[in-house]
């Protein structure tokens, strides 16, 4: 028994990684049970058995874009949204501050970053770069280990009916270099449940150790595995479930802590679930996938799908099959959530998937052009009534998907015709060069991922440069750093034990809400009020508790109460100082405030010592809070006038607001025209020019979830919730009868506003630029600063009109198109670098670029007449020979070129030479050499040995050369050119 055990163990090892491939094709089913429900019926039956028998709360799945998470690209696990909640960061107004158990299927990418499976999606039977992950938890302690693990076991045995002997679990088998116990606790319950000695294993920290990220939430797990053999020989073991009890936090130093409160955290891939109930060795056998593969067969007319892997899939049909079916699912649903297809980040990523489906389905499943867009119907049939937000976009996804497949099969036939004509110039043993692989790939100009080109050479033979193109990629990374814009550096910040100690200690959040006691005075000036408040704790630089701060200390304050914006929502965090009340003369600066965790914490620089207990005065920068105020509130109007302009579907993705400029992130479908970005202004200056009220009031969230044009982000708000109106009173905006949503901004916010809409001033949009196929950023300046630009905006149309004039007048000469030509070049880089109103920027670069142009014509017109002039004259000049060697005036070594060359037209037998003075000595020389005395008298030569008499330098080909020199003794220029001529010929 111990040897059967151990060698199941060694399997189970083999098989314990998180998306382990399924076994070869096989039509024996799993079980003799009758087939289950559909994979929507699965997915109920989790949670309604999580809501009606054990008191869950059904959470909607959060978006596949990550919420204020930059270290992911997608979300890859259902307890990303929760991290708040794990992290003790989660404020404690907000609706998920009061989850203590819940329950979800939550939407996750795998594709990118730590966790991505996007090279061996179609490879196997079982990887996908789109999932659905099953999940319920539990925060604070609301149940643990005994609870998680019965719960599981009753779901799995009893309402979904797997056999218990086809089930095998492990536990974590503790880690003595981390000084971790064996988790006894939940081997045990296992045992009481009735699982066998047998079928319980245990692992060490690599298998059943979970770890949120290098520092952070982490902890023992249990895992549930499924015999695909069903008891038949030797185990076949998949991973069902995991269940992770989050008791300790890696620290920084890599130590590990106890949490202040301990989590459940659960997660089980539906996919895998669905193809065990439904008796399928595959997920893509399953309804979540069978209807795609039929509908890639009838658009296709491909072979049957036959679920083959490796070499017995002929032609690697089957694997595209599963790419196209997979990476579709994935288009769909990040693009319906607001990740589209672009050019760094998650949306490279997209574009990446999204250019390996359209490959696969055309070079292997002979797809026609459009096919990968008519799939999309397909994907929201299925799991549209899930998340009815595929519904809600089903139109743009499409429209987005065939766009970029128009674009990318463009590109790969260019870049099939330049592998080509590369190959022809190689010898047979030479490797491909990476210079081209690399202007071909996404990090070059044509677009085509490198793993593409290399599998495009691999079918042809071919070996790549990899030595060379890793070289590039270092370079072009390195550059991409310097470019790169310099990270703020992080500022205090109270960890999960810091803030576990609060909530020990019975220390109740911040009391923020005096930043809102500010008024409008009867001149229009602001009165912002002071706060008084009492120091209940203080923390060094590196988040230390502390009694006392001394002279000259960097230190974070924690008070009762605060006056002082803390950054969120997209607005920068108040600045000013404080006051020990009482001694009003030491000024105690304050240069930022953030929330942890509803608490807010000030970073002063303490000028003497200061200790827990003192009373304190706050005084916010005035001008600084003002401008904020300002930022804000254009913001709204800027987000309300974009929707009026290009309609409803413009949707916020993010902002951000300083007292300089603020910056707007919107859903476009194309680049904004001019006429709409000034039809966007026009919008946001009437209602600043009719100084309308803005009110500001906190109502229950709930009142808020069905009002019309009501907008809001994709945030966790925080309940009750505050309304920002503009024109409206609240209340009457959130009667949906009213309708009022709809006519003017009104938006949940915590942020600080203006009181009345007048103050912003003026509002001019001076960038736009997309950040990714469907995302437009916006950056746009107020008050003072956007008149300036209007004013500078005039004064450039100004000069603009005056250089049209100027050329509808025509140049007398070469020399003054050419100044025109120059100073057309000097406006368009005033034109395009200004702080200006971007509709006009745009326009006028239309203009300037047209002028350029016809600028560009007429200079060549009036050379190409000089030209004429000056060879009549050199033709009088010189009787009929085989040289033409002399000096003729110029303003331009182009203009000295058209001489000679009309020359050489006019006399064909003739070489010539001819040199140009300019100012300060310089000569210009151009010359070109007759076809019969070539190939011992050429050009290049000739020009060569001129201006390297000159101390110059020459350039050009054996027919046609010129270059420059510098010397004050034409004549002997002259000399070497004839007596080198008279050599050769």
């Amino acid at each position: 028994m111990a040897a059967s055990v151990a060698a199941a163990a060694r399997r189970l090892r083999r098989a314990i990684r998180r998306s382990p491939a399924w076994r070869g094709p096989s039509h024996r089913p799993l079980s003799s049970e009758p087939p289950a429900a559909k994979a929507s019926a699965v997915r109920a039956a989790f949670l309604n058995f999580f809501r009606d028998r054990h008191g869950h709360r059904l959470v909607p799945s959060a978006s596949v874009r990550p919420r204020g998470d930059p270290s992911l690209l997608f979300v890859n696990a259902g307890m990303n949204q929760f991290k708040p909640i794990f992290l003790g960061t989660v404020d404690p107004r907000s609706e998920m501050a009061g989850f203590r158990r819940v329950a979800n299927s939550q939407k996750c990418v795998r594709a990118g970053g730590r966790h991505n499976d996007l090279e061996d999606v179609g490879r196997d039977l079982s990887h996908h770069t789109f999932f659905e992950m099953l999940g319920n938890w539990a925060f604070g302690g609301e149940y643990f280990k005994e609870e998680a693990c019965s719960m599981a076991w009753e779901l799995l045995t009893q309402v979904y009916g797997i056999p218990a002997e086809k089930l095998w679990v492990s536990y974590f088998d503790g880690d003595p270099k981390a000084g971790l116990e064996p988790d006894l606790e939940t081997r045990d319950i296992w045992l009481s449940l009735g699982v066998p000695a047998t079928r319980v294993l245990s692992f060490g920290p690599q298998e059943n150790f979970w770890e949120m990220g290098d520092t952070g939430p982490c902890g023992p797990c249990t895992e549930i595995h499924y015999d695909l053999a069903g008891g038949v020989g030797a185990p076949q073991l998949v991973e069902l479930w995991n269940l992770v009890f989050m008791q300790h936090n890696r620290e920084a130093d890599g130590s590990l802590q106890h949490l202040p409160q301990w989590h459940v955290d659960t997660g089980m891939g539906l996919e895998r679930l669905v193809a065990v109930l439904q008796g399928k060795h595959s997920t893509y056998d399953t309804d979540l996938f069978s209807p795609l593969l039929h509908a890639i067969q009838q658009g296709c007319r491909a072979p049957p799908y036959l679920g083959r892997v490796g070499v017995a899939d002929e032609g690697r049909t089957d694997t595209a099959y599963r790419v196209v079916a997979d990476h579709i699912r994935t288009l769909s649903v990040c693009i319906s959530d607001g990740v589209f297809p672009g050019m760094s980040g998650a949306p490279l990523v997209l574009r990446r998937i999204l250019r390996r489906a359209v490959r696969f389905s055309m070079e292997i499943l002979k797809a026609p052009p459009g096919f990968l867009g008519s799939l999309v119907p397909v994907v929201v049939e299925i799991l549209g009534d899930a998340y009815p937000e595929l519904q809600r976009n089903s139109a743009q996804i499409a429209d987005l998907v065939l766009e970029d497949e128009a674009a990318f099969l463009a590109s790969l036939e260019r870049g099939r015709r330049i592998i080509d004509r590369t190959l022809r110039t190689l010898g047979p043993s030479d490797m491909f060069p990476a210079e081209v692989a690399w202007s071909l790939s996404l990090s070059g100009d044509l677009g085509l991922p490198l793993d593409m080109v290399e599998l495009m050479l691999e079918e042809k033979g071919v070996q790549l440069d990899s030595t060379g193109l890793e070289r590039l990629a270092q370079e072009a990374a390195q550059h991409q750093a310097r470019q790169a814009e310099p990270v703020q550096k992080q500022g205090l910040w109270l960890d999960v034990h810091a803030l576990g100690e609060l909530q020990r200690q019975g220390v109740p959040p911040t009391d923020n809400s005096p930043k809102y006691n500010y008024s409008l005075r009867p001149n229009g000036s602001y009165e912002f009020g002071t706060c008084e408040a009492q120091v209940l704790q203080l923390y060094t630089e590196d988040g230390t508790a502390v009694a006392s701060v001394g002279k000259g200390q960097r230190c974070g304050l924690l008070l009762d109460r605060t006056n002082f914006y803390a950054e969120q929502g997209g607005q920068a965090s108040d600045r000013g100082y404080l006051v020990r009340v009482g001694q009003e003369d030491v000024l105690f600066p304050v240069a930022r405030a953030q929330v942890c965790g509803g608490f807010i914490l000030h970073e002063a620089v303490a000028p003497e010592c200061l200790q827990i207990g003192d009373q304190v005065q706050l005084h916010v920068d005035k001008a600084w809070r003002l401008g904020c105020m300002a930022k804000h509130t254009a913001t709204h109007l800027l987000n309300w006038a974009l929707r009026q302009t290009l309609g409803p579907g413009t949707e916020q993705q993010g902002s951000h607001l300083n007292p300089e400029q603020l910056r707007l992130d919107v859903t476009t479908q194309t680049t904004l025209t001019p006429e709409q970005l000034r039809a966007v202004e026009n919008t946001v200056q009437e209602a600043v020019q009719q100084d309308k009220p803005v009110y500001m009031e906190e109502v229950p969230l709930a009142l808020t979830a069905h009002v019309p044009g009501l907008r809001s982000l994709d945030e966790i708000y925080p309940d009750p919730v505050r309304v920002v109106s503009v024109g409206v009173p609240v209340a009457h905006a959130l009667d949906p009868a009213s309708q009022a949503a709809l006519q003017t901004s009104v938006e949940l916010c915590c942020g600080t506003h203006l009181l009345r809409t007048g103050a912003v001033g003026d509002l001019v949009i001076i960038g736009d630029r997309q950040l990714s196929k469907g995302t437009t950023r916006l950056l746009a300046i107020t008050g003072e600063q956007a008149q300036q630009a209007r004013e500078l905006g005039q004064n450039l149309a100004q000069e603009v009109k005056a250089a049209t004039e100027r050329l509808s007048q025509g140049s007398r000469d070469v020399a003054e198109a050419l100044r025109l030509s120059k100073d057309i070049g000097r406006l368009i880089e005033a034109v395009d670098t200004s702080v200006m109103p971007q509709w006009q920027r745009q326009e006028l670069l239309a203009t300037l670029k047209m002028l350029q142009r016809r600028a560009n014509t007429a200079i060549r017109k009036l050379q190409m007449g000089q030209a004429a002039k000056k060879t009549q004259e050199l033709l009088e000049r010189h009787s009929k020979g085989p040289l033409i060697v002399d000096t003729v005036s110029a303003e331009s070594l182009s203009v000295l070129v058209k001489v000679v060359r009309q020359l050489c037209e006019q006399a064909p037998s003739t070489s010539v030479l001819l040199l140009s003075p300019q100012s300060m000595g310089k000569v210009l020389c151009a010359c070109q050499v007759a076809q019969g005395a070539m190939p011992t008298f050429t050009a290049e030569a000739w020009a060569l040995a001129v201006c390297s008499h000159m101390g110059g330098k020459a350039w050009g080909s054996r027919v046609v050369a010129q270059g420059t020199g510098s010397t004050t003794d034409l004549e002997a220029a002259l000399s070497t050119a004839r007596a080198y001529a008279l050599s050769q010929l």
